[in-house]
């Protein structure tokens, strides 16, 4: 029931889509990670493990199998004693041979080989989950970005929308100077020319736009002509420190998979070791075998009953290969520390100069914001100025141009700092989903 609830709420949300409703940064990860098919090989991956983690396949559990044949064959006999009254001739005599056995053995000993892949499969399959959860937080964390990046354009069109209803105005007010006899021409040129400049400005961000909505619904694995609106803002985490993000970057599924492969290869080492020794099984059953000829000495041969024995193997000499493949085990063993220890020098590498755009930022962001409202305010004033004629269309043309600039500073320098974030909060496999 619970996966019926889940389904219906995944398909709802891809429905509201098509009915242009919003879109949260929650629903974009929930498709995202339902549609991947990178996610739905991930989980395949998982189920395969998970089938391997058994006893049987490691070779612990008994083995029993059944075996039967019957043969029929035709014999031609001849047979000379010393007695020439004995002596027998057949052709073609018929002769049938019926065998059947049900054998079953176990393994006793075998130095630890079978615990050894038993453990091996069970790290394997955990190894797989952690696959599949660096999949997820990799999808995760391109759609946040996305989804983000997406916010911050539609803002800085806001701020573009915002000048252009400035250049309308102040195109509406030469006009009645104009009709005054107080401007002239020129004055209404320019003010046309700055106004059809911004709105081709507006029209080339629209496109940044849709294009990046385009890209966000490719990454959802949706049609790319879905229309959709997003919801969320950027809204930026300011409690983050470094000393956490460090101590969190062992918790990242790819560490995590890094040190489970070194475990893998101790356990690889260890079974090729236990060849090397002695293996004893037991072993029990039952055969019946039932010989018939048509013409010859014996007509009739007939037995049956169980046995029960022990089977003790050991290993002389083989070429060494055990040996040679013990190295060679020793060797991946030291390999993939190699790999694991490299890659936590460079996720904790990552994170520091994640961490320090991060502070960076969160620095640049209060004078951004400071600006910005400053550049507003400077706007509503001078644009009220020119209305007194005491500004002149330059003046307007600067201050909208302040406006815009502190805007796009603003949207790019919260951007920066949410996708540090982001980033920092993969490292640290903190990215909720």
């Amino acid at each position: 029931m619970k996966k019926l609830t889940i389904l219906v709420g995944i398909l709802s949300l891809s429905a509201a889509l098509h009915a242009q409703q919003g879109l949260t940064l929650q629903d974009a990860v929930d498709i995202a990670l339902k549609n991947s098919l990178g996610i739905q090989i991930a989980r395949s991956s998982v189920q395969v493990a998970g089938i391997n983690n058994s006893y049987g396949i490691a070779g612990g559990l008994p083995l029993v199998s059944a075996t039967a044949s019957d043969n029929e064959q035709l014999t031609s006999i001849k047979q000379v004693y010393a007695n020439p009254a004995n002596n027998k001739s057949s052709n073609n005599a018929s002769s049938n041979n019926l065998t059947a056995g049900l054998n079953a053995s176990v393994l006793v000993f075998n130095a630890d080989r079978v615990s050894n892949a038993k453990k091996r499969l069970g790290t394997i399959e955990t190894q797989t989950n952690q696959q599949l959860s660096s999949r997820a937080l990799g999808i995760v964390y391109n759609v946040m970005l996305k989804y983000f990046d997406i916010v911050r354009q539609q803002s800085y069109a806001n701020t573009l929308e915002i000048s252009i209803e400035v250049s309308r105005k102040k195109l509406e007010i030469v006009q009645k100077q104009q009709s005054l006899g107080l401007a002239n021409n020129a004055d209404l040129f320019q003010s046309q020319v700055d106004l059809n400049t911004q709105i081709q400005n507006l029209q080339a961000q629209q496109l940044v736009v849709d294009q990046g909505k385009t890209d966000l619904l490719t990454l959802l694995t949706l049609r790319p002509d879905s229309t959709l609106s997003l919801t969320d803002s950027i809204t930026i985490d300011k409690n983050i420190r470094l000393d956490s993000i460090l101590t969190g970057v062992t918790q990242n599924p790819d560490i995590q998979a890094a040190n489970l492969q070194i475990s893998i290869n101790q356990f690889i080492q260890k079974e090729i070791g236990a060849l090397r020794y002695p293996a004893l099984s037991l072993g029990a059953g039952y055969n019946f075998s039932r010989t018939q000829n048509a013409a010859g000495f014996s007509l009739l041969n007939q037995n049956y009953g169980p046995f029960a024995g022990v089977n003790l193997a050991i290993p002389i000499f083989n070429g060494n290969i055990y040996k040679k493949q013990q190295e060679i085990a020793g060797i991946n063993i030291r390999m993939a520390n190699l790999q694991k220890d490299t890659l936590v020098l460079n996720y904790t590498a990552n994170a520091v100069k994640s961490f320090q755009a991060y502070n960076n930022n969160l620095q640049q962001l209060e004078t951004a914001k400071q600006n910005y409202e400053l550049s507003q305010k400077l706007l509503d004033l001078v644009t009220q100025r020119f209305q007194l004629r005491q500004a002149t269309i330059v003046d307007v043309k600067n201050a909208q141009q302040s406006f815009e600039n502190a805007g796009y500073l603003l949207v790019n320098i919260s951007y920066a700092a949410k996708a540090a974030e982001i980033q920092l909060k993969r490292y640290a496999n903190r990215l909720k989903y």
